[in-house]
């Protein structure tokens, strides 16, 4: 594998989820800590990143910091950096601008804590596109198409792409990771949709009903 680091955000402020856990009357737990198969959602992401050939994992944390380390304080992987966003009131730029700041790794793939469905596979597809490609090229899980996209709408995390590159258009900037997308499009770079390995990978846990469909169909590392 060629020189890889992998980030992993974690910090952030969960509302969507809390919103959904206190209408149900349930417990405001961070949706990164809910149990999943013999774990949680953070573990089980983290999980299929470290079956990963690449020199480190970069975990950033924010908000629930401490509730979020109690929940994965099993993990043994010395790949494993967590880093901890100095004001955690950020967006999700410069939360990845945080982890992409802290690695000397020619290639950065991007993911989020909320994402435990997305397996090795798939992150390998992206990786393996992605070293043929390294040059004004961001390789993408794909949300409508596959192959070589002419928009960037709907796109999101996870994507494999340049470190120095994505440095450039994260600084400056306090947003979700979209319209950065769309800034790097519109400068001509090339986006490249790798199609899922199954229909869960397409799933963010970002409400209630997201993690209990998750929950419900997740099969662990078989998917």
């Amino acid at each position: 594998m060629f020189d890889v680091s992998v980030i992993v955000t974690a910090a952030g402020r969960n509302s969507r989820m809390r919103r959904d856990l206190l209408d149900a009357g349930l417990s405001l737990d961070n949706k990164l800590t809910l149990p999943l198969a013999n774990s949680c959602v953070l573990s089980e992401t983290l999980d299929h990143v470290f079956k990963l050939n690449v020199d480190e994992i970069i975990l950033i944390l924010g908000h629930c910091k401490n509730e979020i380390l109690d929940a994965i304080n099993d993990i043994n992987d010395n790949r494993l950096k967590i880093i901890e966003n100095e004001n955690h009131d950020v967006d999700l730029s410069q939360s990845l601008l945080n982890g992409v700041k802290n690695t000397k790794s020619q290639t950065v793939l991007c993911t989020t804590g909320d994402q435990p469905t997305i397996t090795t596979k798939t992150y390998k597809k992206i990786l393996n596109h992605q070293e043929k490609n390294p040059t004004k090229n961001i390789t993408i899980l794909r949300r409508r198409k596959t192959g070589k996209l002419n928009t960037t709408l709907g796109l999101g995390m996870p994507f494999a792409t340049n470190r120095i590159d994505l440095i450039k258009y994260l600084e400056h900037e306090n947003s979700n990771i979209n319209p950065i997308l769309g800034k790097m499009y519109e400068n001509n770079y090339t986006f490249y949709a790798i199609e899922e390995d199954n229909p869960l990978e397409l799933i963010n846990i970002n409400h209630l009903k997201d993690y209990e469909y998750v929950l419900k169909n997740y099969k662990g590392n078989k998917i």
